[in-house]
C-alpha cells in the first residue's frame, strides 16, 4: 500500500484556489500509484479561519467543494480536512472534520474530539467535539476516535485510526498535566486500528518540532502502531506552519519526513497486513519511504526560515507584491530588510532613510551600505524642515515647559507619516521593525515607529535579533558589521542609546521571558535569579510590561515565534490594577 502525504500551503477562505491545490496533489499521487492521499487539517478552507466560521454560507460552500473533489477520487482514497454542519439542535454549529473520499463519493466522516482553547487557539468557540464512544463500530461516522476500514483493492480491508491534530496531543504518560480527560489515540488502538493517521495544522514556535517528534514517537512506541502525521505548511496572518510531516514506525522511529517551511508530497510504502480484532496482539507494520535530503532546521535557522515564509505569505495572501520600510542604520530595520528581500526579491523592497538633526553620520552611511548590499531601491528624506515647522506650530503651547518625550516622539511620528504616505501612494505594505524587547516595555512611539501592516520581529527578543543578523551574514556580509556592533539607539536626542532607558538586553530579555512566557512573579524572578537580577530592575521591567498593554493592542500583527507571543495568544486587560508579589 502506498500512502501520499500532501503537505499543502492553503489560503484561508480561498476555496477555489485550495481546491486546485488539492486536485494537483491528488493527480500527482495517482500518477505515483498511491492508494491513499492524506491532506492537512481543514485544508480545503485553510487554518485558522477565526470568525469566517460564523459566515452562514461557509459550510455549504465547503461541502460543494468537497463533493467536487470527491469526483476525482477514483482509484485512490483521500483524507481531506474540512468543516461539517452539526445536524442537531444542541451545541456549536460545526464540526472540525475529516472527509474520507473514495470511488467518487464521501465514504465516511470523522470529527475532532479534543478542541484546544489555549494560546492562539479558540476552537470551542466554533466547533462541537466529536462524540466519545467506544470506537469499535467503523460505520458510526460521528465518532472521531474510531477506526476506519479503508478499501485498497486488491488488498483486504485494513482498519486504520483517524485523528485530527490535538487528538494526538494528549498522553498522560508523556505530558505532565494533560488538558483532557479523554485519550482518542488509546481508544483507536484498543479498537483495533493497525495504523494511525493524524491530519494537523500545528503552528511553528521555536523548538516545537523537536517536542512534537518526541511526543509522537512516544505514542507510536507506546501503542506499537505506525503514525502518519500530515501538517499544514505556510503562514496565515500571525501563525506560521512549518510542515515537517512525518511517518513514524511502530517503534517510534521517524522513517521519512517531508520538507520544512515549504510544500511537499511525500510518498511512502506501507506493507499490507491482515486486520486484527480489538484486544488481539498487534501485528506490526513496517513503513519504508525515501530518506529526507536535509534534516529539519532548528534554532536560529528555523527562526530565519519561519520569518521569510511569514513575510512572503502575509504579503502575497494579502494580494500585495511589495513592501517599504524605514532604514535607520540600526539592527532591527537591517534584519527586516534582509528578510524581506529573501521573501519577496530586491525589486519589491524599498528602503527609506529619514535622518533627523540627531542622526549620526554612521547611521546614514550604514543604511546606505545595507541598501547597496541588498540591491534595493533607497531614498533619503531629511526630517529637519518638517520638524522645525511643527516645533514652531507647537511653540505657543509648549512654552515654559521642559523638553521631554513629546519632543522626541515628534521625529518618530513624522517618520510614520512619511512612510505611510509612500505606502498609500505606491501600494507598498509598510513593515514595522520593532522587536519583542521594545514592545514588551513600551520602548516605541505610537503612530510613529509602530506604524505599518506587519511587524516581523514583534515576537523576537533583541538578543535573538543579534543572532539572526549573524546568521544572515553567514556566507558574506549583508548587514554592515558596524550596524551589529554599535550600541543601539533611537537617536531622538543627542548621544542617546537604548541602555540609557533600559537594562542591558541580555538582562531585559531574561526578565521578559520569565515574566511573560513563564508567568513568574517579580518575587520569583528575583529569588531564582542567582543574584544576577537587581530587584529594582525586575520590578521596573514588570511594571513597564503591564503599563504598555495599551500600546501593544494598537500594534500591527506580528509573526508568532515563541510559545507566548503578544497578541491573540496573550489576552491581558488594559485597564487593570493587579499588582504581582515583589
Amino acid at each position: 500500500m502506498k500512502i501520499a502525504l500532501a503537505q499543502l500551503n492553503p489560503t484561508v477562505g480561498d476555496l477555489r484556489g485550495n481546491l486546485r491545490k488539492h486536485l494537483d496533489y491528488l493527480h500527482r499521487a495517482k500518477d505515483a500509484h498511491a492508494d491513499i492521499i492524506v491532506f492537512p487539517e481543514l485544508s480545503i478552507l485553510g487554518y485558522p479561519q477565526k470568525d469566517l466560521l460564523l459566515k452562514p454560507a461557509l459550510a455549504d460552500l465547503c461541502a460543494q467543494t468537497i463533493n467536487e473533489l470527491a469526483q476525482h477520487a477514483i482509484g485512490i482514497t483521500a483524507l481531506v480536512g474540512t468543516i461539517e454542519k452539526n445536524p442537531t439542535n444542541t451545541g456549536r454549529p460545526l464540526y472540525n472534520a475529516v472527509n474520507i473520499l473514495s470511488d467518487g463519493q464521501i465514504l465516511a466522516r470523522r470529527y475532532k474530539s479534543l478542541l484546544p482553547s489555549y494560546d492562539v487557539f479558540d476552537e470551542p468557540r466554533y466547533f462541537e467535539p466529536g462524540t466519545h464512544g467506544n470506537g469499535g463500530d467503523s460505520e458510526i461516522v460521528h465518532l472521531s476516535p474510531c477506526p476506519l476500514v479503508t478499501p485498497s483493492p486488491p488488498h483486504p480491508l485494513l482498519p486504520v485510526g483517524i485523528s485530527i491534530c490535538e487528538d494526538l496531543w494528549n498522553d498522560e504518560k508523556f505530558i505532565e498535566r494533560p488538558l483532557y480527560h479523554f485519550h482518542p489515540i488509546e481508544t483507536l488502538a484498543q479498537a483495533g486500528a493497525k495504523i494511525l493517521f493524524n491530519i494537523s495544522a500545528s503552528p511553528f514556535t521555536l523548538a516545537k518540532n523537536e517536542y512534537r517528534q518526541k511526543l509522537f514517537s512516544f505514542q507510536a512506541k507506546r501503542w506499537q502502531l505506525p503514525i502518519i502525521y500530515v501538517n499544514q505548511v505556510g503562514a496565515n496572518d500571525e501563525l506560521i506552519f512549518d510542515g515537517n510531516s512525518a511517518i513514524y514506525d511502530h517503534q517510534g522511529n521517524i522513517i521519512a519526513q517531508a520538507k520544512d517551511f515549504e510544500e511537499d508530497l511525500l510518498i511512502a510504502d506501507v506493507p499490507h497486513a491482515e486486520p486484527r480484532s480489538p484486544g488481539e496482539k498487534n501485528e506490526l507494520l513496517r513503513v519504508s519511504a525515501p530518506p529526507r535530503e536535509l534534516p529539519p532546521r532548528t534554532g536560529i535557522a528555523s527562526i530565519h526560515a519561519a520569518l521569510v515564509l511569514g513575510i512572503r505569505d502575509y504579503i502575497h495572501k494579502s494580494n500585495l507584491k511589495s513592501v517599504i520600510l524605514g532604514l535607520s542604520g540600526g539592527l532591527d530595520s537591517a534584519v527586516v530588510a534582509a528578510l524581506a528581500v529573501e521573501a519577496l526579491g530586491p525589486q519589491n523592497v524599498t528602503g527609506i532613510s529619514l535622518p533627523s538633526r540627531y542622526s549620526s553620520d554612521h547611521s546614514k552611511s550604514d543604511a546606505a551600505a545595507l541598501a547597496k548590499n541588498l540591491n534595493i531601491r533607497f531614498e533619503t528624506i531629511p526630517l529637519e524642515s518638517a520638524h522645525h515647522a511643527l516645533e514652531s506650530t507647537l511653540a505657543p503651547l509648549f512654552a515654559n515647559t521642559p523638553e521631554g518625550l513629546a519632543e522626541e516622539n515628534i521625529q518618530a511620528r513624522f517618520r510614520g507619516i512619511i512612510l505611510m504616505a509612500l505606502s498609500n501612494k505606491f501600494g507598498h505594505m509598510l513593515l514595522t521593525t520593532g522587536n519583542k524587547s521594545e514592545t514588551a516595555v513600551g520602548y516605541c512611539t505610537l503612530y510613529g515607529d509602530t506604524c505599518g501592516g506587519l511587524a516581523p520581529l514583534a515576537d523576537l527578543p533583541k538578543t535573538m535579533v543579534y543572532q539572526l543578523a549573524h546568521h544572515i551574514n553567514t556566507s558574506h556580509e549583508i548587514i554592515p558589521q558596524n550596524t551589529i556592533t554599535k550600541p543601539p539607539s533611537a537617536e531622538l536626542k543627542p548621544n542617546q542609546t537604548d541602555q540609557d532607558s533600559l537594562p542591558p538586553y541580555a538582562i531585559l530579555d531574561a526578565i521578559i521571558e520569565q515574566y511573560v512566557e513563564q508567568n513568574k512573579t517579580p518575587a520569583e524572578i528575583i529569588a531564582g535569579g542567582g543574584g544576577g537580577f537587581d530587584p529594582t530592575t525586575v520590578t521596573r521591567v514588570a511594571r513597564l510590561i503591564d503599563l504598555s498593554e495599551h500600546k501593544r493592542k494598537q500594534l500591527p500583527p506580528g509573526l508568532k515565534l515563541t510559545p507566548r507571543a503578544f497578541g491573540s495568544g496573550r489576552r491581558m486587560p488594559i485597564a487593570q490594577a493587579f499588582t504581582p508579589p515583589t
